[in-house]
């Protein structure tokens, strides 16, 4: 793959006197028609070897578009901020609306490739995290986002050559990097690590566009150019999309195994007096835990899904009554905003993941798209089937970086639904509460019922379980949430 970047392509100034105009006006008029049609966005990544132009890449291309509708973003070392959170968090932070441009120098290539140089990653470790980033470029490509990655390569002489002369001018001695040192020294293994990155993480939805950068103009026009064809085609009239169909059969491959929701026990619950003893014990070992010294390291990120009326945001209070108020945030779900949407979906999510010792308790979640998105027929079977992976990707991305993910559902019979709807019209304070929605919601009982029993079958993880609460006694649902906060948490801390 890097051979072919080798051959010395050089062109003249007179040609590209003569090319530069025209495609400079082209890509103006491209990324002017993308923001128009709200497309893409477009994500550009430039990697490569150190010397190669990487910086000076992207400096063309902002003087060459339009620099309002382009974000640059430089991944390096994480700053303060980001450096409490999840590793993917800041690539998501940083991701560009429908309609813009954005430039990731390095992004997610940078990590892997430093931290296997400098020996902070094993070769196995390197390859779990190369694989991992195939189904997350799918999952963007599949959400819209049209992704071109830049190598910008250079031989081993010219790499020598262009750094000998950055360190030589003061101007831009500063660009001359211990890592691009490093990679100098040991240029044919640094090479072979490249190489077998770029190898593995070549897709057809995101292929790698490698790029001799001995010659500037050279570089320069080439990247402008396949840029220009990319824009072209992201804003191209696009072929009428099949509607999405109803979903209240299962989904594909999971039996009908909606017995996981029928057979929960309703009739278990709680005398007044035991309530309040177990309410007040695990409140206080709740505050305890979360004032651990070893939480300080992780976080947690609960999820509470239901049936309507089942009780979510009376578990949700139980459960801040036990904590300090600065340390927790409250994260209601409702349809998206017309900025969430123009960004891919988990994006929306992914913006309130807790620093370490934080804690975001989501009412309603991402969940949505296996749920609600399904059973509305809001979107295709295609999207909300993609999505239980994506799922599971993610919380695994918050797992590893120290999450602790409790997941809750909360589930109660149709009488005792009928009999909630009916009090809470009845009830001034209460009124609020029920909607049209919820009636008609009702309507689609059993294929919420299907969804949900395909949603813990396929989203029921080792790392992140679901725990189906019998909430027909809301003082037991309360109970058992705060209980299984505190278990999961003792698991984690003390064990």
């Amino acid at each position: 793959m890097l051979e072919s970047a080798e051959v010395g392509h050089c062109i003249s100034k007179e040609r590209y006197e003569r090319d530069e105009p025209p495609l400079r006006t082209a890509l103006l008029n491209a990324q002017y028609d993308l923001f128009a049609r709200q497309r893409g966005p477009l994500l550009i990544i430039i990697s490569g070897v150190g010397g190669g132009g990487r910086s000076e890449t992207a400096k063309q291309l902002t003087e060459w578009m339009d620099p309002r509708h382009i974000q640059v973003s430089a991944f390096g070392e994480p700053a303060p901020e980001a450096r409490v959170r999840p590793l993917q968090w800041r690539y998501w932070h940083a991701l560009p609306p429908t309609g813009r441009i954005g430039i990731f120098m390095d992004a997610w290539y940078g990590d892997v490739l430093m931290n296997r140089s400098a020996g902070k990653l094993n070769a196995a470790e390197m390859e779990v995290s190369l694989q991992d980033i195939r189904p997350f470029e799918a999952m963007l490509d599949h959400e819209g986002v049209v992704l071109i990655k830049f190598w910008i390569h250079l031989s081993r002489e010219a790499q020598k050559a262009r750094l000998k002369a950055l360190a030589a001018d003061p101007r831009t001695r500063w660009r001359v990097s211990a890592a691009d040192k490093r990679f100098q020294a040991r240029y044919g293994k640094a090479r072979e690590l490249c190489e077998h990155a770029l190898r593995e993480t070549s897709t057809a939805g995101a292929p790698w566009c490698v790029v001799e950068g001995t010659d500037e103009r050279y570089r320069a026009l080439t990247v402008g150019k396949i840029i220009l064809d990319t824009l072209q085609r992201a804003v191209a009239p696009r072929p009428r999309r099949k509607a999405a169909s109803s979903a209240a059969s299962p989904a594909p491959g999971v039996v009908d195994n909606v017995a996981l929701i029928r057979n929960l026990d309703f009739s278990k619950a709680l005398t007044e007096k035991i309530y309040a003893r177990e309410l007040a014990r695990y409140q206080a070992e709740l505050d305890a835990l979360t004032r651990h010294k070893r939480f300080h390291k992780r976080s947690l990120v609960a999820v509470f899904e239901g049936i309507d009326a089942a009780g979510k945001g009376g578990a949700i209070r139980r459960v801040t009554g036990a904590l300090d108020a600065r340390r927790y945030v409250i994260v209601p779900i409702s349809a998206p905003s017309d900025e969430e949407r123009a960004h891919p979906y988990l994006w929306r999510f992914w913006r309130y993941i807790p620093a370490r010792g934080g804690i975001t308790l989501f009412d309603r979640s991402w969940y949505g798209r296996v749920l609600v998105e399904r059973v509305e027929a809001l979107s295709p079977v295609a999207d909300w089937m993609r999505a239980y992976d994506e799922i599971n990707q993610f919380e695994e991305h918050l797992t590893d970086s120290g999450v602790v993910v409790v997941k809750f559902w909360l589930q109660i019979s149709q009488a005792e639904q009928l009999r909630r709807f009916k009090a809470r019209e009845k009830t001034p304070f209460k009124r609020f509460k029920i909607t049209p929605d919820d009636w008609r919601n009702r309507k689609q009982w059993g294929a919420y019922e299907k969804a949900v029993a395909d949603m813990v079958d396929r989203t029921s993880t080792e790392l992140a379980p679901w725990t189906l609460v019998e909430a027909e006694d809301k003082r037991y649902a309360r109970v058992k949430v705060l209980q299984t906060l505190v278990k999961r948490l003792q698991g984690v801390l003390e064990g």
